[in-house]
């Protein structure tokens, strides 16, 4: 079993804030007595600083990104059971509200750039602080990019509010510079080593990969009006993008050398020659990771994992069928992350299923591959039957469920979430090629890819010229539930388009645009009342 790094250090109350970037202001230093004199001490001091996304990674955040695009249908056991009031089906369906729940951690976030900001005014100047204030600045960088991603214009908050400071919201075009302009200015400040004391933690590598995201995504950050953007819009930034996929890459501390279903597993951790930045889980202590529990089969606590579980799980995650096509390719390990048919009860040890039919109420489970709904409406609603409305489309273990688990742990996880992806690097690259980056170091979109599935074991290598739908293809399979796929769709244009039951129930999802960003959650703007509201909404 993996030892978890950096506990939490801080107060837990530091990760609590109010309900906008008006009112985020916290007296941090009046909670300590003395100043920190060294670099360690520094860095303890802002350990909780880095784990801001910790609570939206876990569900909402992973929820918005995943739902909203191709990956996922989610659905309801009859009229209520796990409706929610459309928590999840309304992200589904493209027809979210600002007061939906899963588009609502714009105030974790922000709370998190607000304990940035505090911290590196409370350190000032003092000695050997530098190293742990780009460390603070990097990851202030990427929750402003989650924020932007998400939300389009925010307040561009890179100081500690003054008590009657006002502050708007800045276009997204400036708050993407400003990212580049923090990390370029920070990324020769960080730690490049890869070992258990960093993992977690802002690195030289960390700020490289997030600036290779930032750049991959730049004309779309930069075109000024979301309804506008078009996969043909130049990107300047593509050289750049390769630049710094090279520096990761010649840098020789990532590789593909893990087993590609081990490396999502409860075991998994700074080992992991993939991870470049990973968001550590761990059941006793950084709870809320539980992505297995909605995609497990209703009845699957009961002697489907070879254990019975402490809790019931939800179960109303299925895999679209559109996207379940993609995982076709001969021998590819990253199939097995996704089981369907009749079902058989996995081994406890090894996770893999053994030759024991899984057995519910004296028949065996079978997961069919549509997921059909009755009635056909926003509810999106099935029979909560074990071998009805329970066994409606295929499921994914990728982040498979943690046996170890107990009631009082409230389905929490020791799985640590991955955030920017070696494999990601190579695949950025091939992309930024393919748009029209020069080719460096005698890689090719073809042969970057080939890499990937070398490594997966897929016998269907590409032999032919790469298009950008076959990458597109190719980050699907190997990505799912990574929260980019929202991301990746956008980007090639795609958003739109129809899956599943999208277009069927909510027609106006195909020409509404506007919703490549999401609403500003309701609660900030009853405190922001200067703001406007993301148009559309």
């Amino acid at each position: 079993m993996k030892t978890k790094y950096l506990k939490s250090i801080l107060p837990a109350a530091l990760l609590t804030f109010a309900a906008s970037c008006t009112d985020l202001d916290v007296d941090i230093q009046s909670q300590y007595t003395e100043f920190p004199d060294s670099e360690l001490a520094s860095e303890a001091r802002a350990a909780n600083a880095y784990y801001a996304m910790r609570g939206p990674l876990s569900r909402d955040y992973n929820h918005a990104q995943s739902l909203s695009s191709d990956e996922v249908t989610p659905h309801s056991y009859g009229a209520n059971d796990y409706y929610d009031n459309g928590r999840y089906t309304h992200m589904f369906l493209h027809s979210w509200t600002p007061d939906d729940p899963c588009i609502g951690y714009w105030e974790t976030v922000a709370g998190g750039i607000t304990t940035c900001n505090n911290l590196i005014a409370e350190f000032g100047d003092a000695e050997n602080v530098a190293p742990t204030i780009a460390s603070l600045r990097a990851v202030r960088a990427y929750y402003f990019f989650v924020l932007m991603d998400s939300y389009g214009d925010v307040p561009l908050l890179d100081h500690k509010l003054a008590d009657d400071e006002r502050i708007d919201r800045s276009p997204r075009a400036d708050i993407a510079r400003f990212i580049e302009k923090e990390l370029l200015e920070v990324r020769d400040q960080l730690s490049e080593e890869v070992n258990a004391s960093t993992y977690g933690m802002p690195t030289r590598w960390m700020a490289d990969a997030l600036l290779a995201k930032l750049y991959l995504n730049w004309a779309v950050y930069t075109c000024g009006d979301v309804t506008q953007y078009t996969p043909d819009l130049p990107n300047e930034k593509l050289n750049d993008l390769v630049a710094v996929c090279d520096e990761i890459i010649a840098s020789g501390r990532f590789d593909l050398s893990d087993d590609y279903r081990s490396k999502f597993y409860p075991d998994n951790g700074y080992q992991i020659r993939d991870f470049i930045y990973a968001m550590p889980f761990d059941r006793e202590t950084q709870q809320g990771m539980t992505y297995a529990r909605w995609w497990t089969h209703r009845s699957g606590n009961i002697g489907f994992y070879g254990v019975d579980l402490p809790s019931s799980v939800g179960g109303i995650f299925g895999v679209t069928p559109d996207f379940l096509d993609l995982f076709c390719l001969t021998n590819d390990e990253r199939n097995e992350t996704i089981i369907g048919g009749p079902l058989y009860v996995r081994d406890p040890y090894t996770y893999e299923a053994t030759d024991t039919p899984w057995m519910v109420d004296g028949q065996q489970v079978v997961l069919t591959r549509d997921i059909p709904l009755n009635p056909v409406d926003e509810i999106m609603g099935v029979d909560n039957t074990p071998h009805g409305g329970r066994s409606v489309g295929y499921r994914s273990i990728k982040f498979y469920m943690d046996l170890q688990t107990t009631a009082a742990q409230s389905r929490s996880q020791s799985n640590d979430v991955p955030i920017f992806r070696y494999a990601d690097v190579l695949l950025m690259k091939a992309e930024a090629i393919l748009r029209g980056a020069t080719a460096t170091n005698g890689d090719t979109p073809m042969s970057l890819i080939n890499q990937i599935r070398d490594y997966v074991g897929a016998e269907e290598k590409v032999t032919d010229s790469v298009t950008l739908d076959d990458l597109l293809d190719e980050r699907g399979r190997e990505f799912a539930d990574e929260s980019w796929r929202r991301n990746d769709l956008i980007r090639f244009g795609k958003f739109e388009d129809d899956w599943g039951w999208k277009h069927i129930i909510n027609p106006a999802a195909k020409t509404q645009l506007y919703r490549r960003i999401f609403p500003i959650p309701t609660g900030v703007m009853n405190t922001n009342t200067n703001w406007e509201q993301n148009p559309g909404y």
